[in-house]
This record gives structure tokens, sequence and C-alpha cells, in this order.
């Protein structure tokens, strides 16, 4: 797919707007068409804060998910969803979040319900002249907040079952006009250590061969964000050299509150592909300066070429509060400026 020089872009998430958060807790108190204009409007919030921070690449923020992942269970039959979290007190962390029970043949027969959202998005943003992209999580890290039983024994049978259902919605997608698509496997990167990579890599490149060459496919490959805590052993290197064979255009790599930990492996992954680097720290509320992002395009400079060079965030940016959010993303493109004026 055609490259941009030090393209800016997002992974998907974006804050929720303050009413939204409160509109959530009291729906039962909204009609269909209220919840219908709650849903443009807050893609609308969404799309502006990123239009006027100047991006290349938008989405609509996933306005109309709980995160970039937990709404997808609601489409999928064959599931009880977790009524609760199994632990409510003490620090925020992963085991917060509970699994959800299978109850039978897993199936999704209406989609995932991102083909809707990407012609939401269109028809907000369609000519805003900015490229717009869309995210759907990959079946390994959807698999996770499911209990295996009897007829899915363990995570990789119930990947199999999903691998279908999101690869099918990747194929709609791009019937529906999406030119870029991510599919966010962040665990493959949390587990990688642990796990046989080269079944990572056939579980992704079957999942993405409805999309891949016929639409940007992007993956996003970071160590975990809920509640600005990572789950994840933080190191590149176990994946490598099995994830250079991924079938996609762009890998996203998490590297600013890493503090640009083996940056070196941008140089690997460009030889093969665009590589979009995480210079945004989703998780701390230290506003980078337009200086401070320039530093690290040139540092990045030093690995990889400006055309297969991406600048985003760490990660999705739904935990982080929106007035940060907003001024991090301004000079982020601020400080991509700076350098591209230089060239």
């Amino acid at each position: 797919m055609e490259s941009q020089p030090l393209r800016t872009s997002v992974i998907g998430s974006y804050p929720f707007p303050g009413w939204l958060e409160f509109s959530a807790q009291h729906l039962s108190s909204f009609g269909s068409a209220d919840l219908s204009e709650m849903q443009d409007d807050a893609a609308t919030v969404a799309i502006q804060d990123q239009i006027a921070a100047g991006l290349d690449v938008i989405t609509d923020g996933e306005q109309t998910r709980f995160d970039f992942n937990l709404s997808f269970y609601g489409f999928i039959e064959g599931i009880t969803l977790e009524p609760a979290s199994p632990r409510r007190f003490g620090p925020p962390a992963h085991d917060q979040r509970g699994k959800h029970e299978i109850t039978g043949e897993l199936r999704a027969p209406r989609g995932l319900g991102a083909v809707e959202e990407f012609q939401r998005l269109k028809r907000l943003a369609g000519a805003s002249g900015k490229r717009l992209k869309v995210s759907v999580p990959g079946p390994y890290t959807l698999s996770g907040r499911l209990a295996p039983n009897t007829q899915y024994p363990d995570r990789y049978a119930i990947t199999q079952a999903l691998l279908p259902i999101v690869r099918q919605e990747i194929a709609d997608l791009v019937a529906a006009g999406a030119e870029e698509i991510c599919v966010d496997e962040p665990s493959m990167s949390c587990y990688g250590f642990r796990e046989d990579t080269r079944r990572f890599v056939d579980l992704f490149n079957r999942t993405v061969e409805s999309g891949y060459g016929r639409a940007r496919i992007c993956t996003h490959l970071c160590f975990g964000n809920f509640k600005g805590h990572p789950v994840g052993y933080r190191k590149y290197a176990p994946l490598f050299p099995a994830f250079f064979d991924l079938h996609c255009d762009e890998i996203h790599v998490e590297m600013a509150n890493r503090e640009y930990a083996e940056l070196e492996i941008i140089g690997e992954i460009a030889k093969r592909t665009d590589v979009a680097v995480g210079i945004i720290d989703v998780k701390s509320y230290y506003i980078e300066t337009p200086q401070n992002i320039a530093e690290a395009v040139k540092a990045c400079l030093k690995y990889a070429p400006a055309e297969r060079l991406v600048f985003a965030p760490d990660c999705g940016l739904s935990q982080t509060a929106r007035w940060a959010a907003r001024q991090k993303l301004a000079n982020m493109v601020a400080g991509v400026q700076l350098v591209r004026q230089s060239l």
C-alpha cells in the first residue's frame, strides 16, 4: 500500500466526553433515537478533536464501545456475559475483568459492529480530507475474555472459533470501502515470550487474508493499558524474527512508555513494512512538547527512512483524560511537522 512519509495517526480509541460517561450510566432514560444521536455526537467530538490536532489518519474514537474489544462480545452468540467484576476493591488491574462463560457454538450472524462504526465515520468525516481508519480486535486477543469449556477446551480452540468471525468482519469492512483496518493483537505481544510465535503468525495471517492486499492492514502490538497499567512482559525481542512474517502493511510498537528501549527493532521492521512508533506516553500525564516529539522522530530516523515511518500514541487514548489526550495529539503533530520541515 502507498506510504506517506512521517504520517501521523492514532491507534483507535479516544476518551469519552464526560457527558457520554454519565449518559452511559443512565441508558434506560433514553429512547433509540436519543441513543443514535448520542453516538453521532460523541463520534463527532472525537473526530473534531483529531482534525483540530492536525492528524493525517483519524478514527471515530471508538465512542460506541466499552473499550477496544469488550463491546464485541455483545455481538457474539453462545456466551453469557460476565455480570460483575470478580474483584471490585483494591488497586485497578486486569484481574478485575473476569471471563464470560461459553454456553454454545460461538457465532456472530450480525457481524461484530465494526462495519456500522465505519459507515458512521465515513458519513461524519468522509469530506474531511483525512484518511479514515477502523480497528477490530484479533481473535487471540478477543479469546482472552472467554472461559474454556468442554467444547472449546483452551484458548487456542476459542481463537480458532473466533478467527472466521473476525476474518468475515474484515471482508465486510473492505466491501464497505474501508481503506485502513487495524487488527489489534496486544495479547500476542503480551504473551509472545511464553507462546509459540510462529503459531501466532499463522493465526494472524489467516485472519487478515480477507483484507490483506485489498486494504491497508495494520496491527497494534502493545503490552496492555487497563487503567494505565501494562500486563505483559514488555520486550519485543521474543516476538522476532517470527513477527516479520505478519501479513500487514504497518506494525505499531509501543516505545514512549518504555523509554524507547529496543528502538533499533524499527529498522528491521521497516525493511519489510511500515512501522508505527508510539511516541506519546498514554500512561503518563506529562505532556510531551513539540521539541520532545521532534527529538524522538529524529531518533527514529536513525533507524528507518521517513517513507516507512508512522507516528502515533503508544496505545489507544481511552484511558487518558480528554484534556491531556487533546494536547498530546496536537503536540505530536507539531513535533513531527518540525522534522518534516527540515527534511
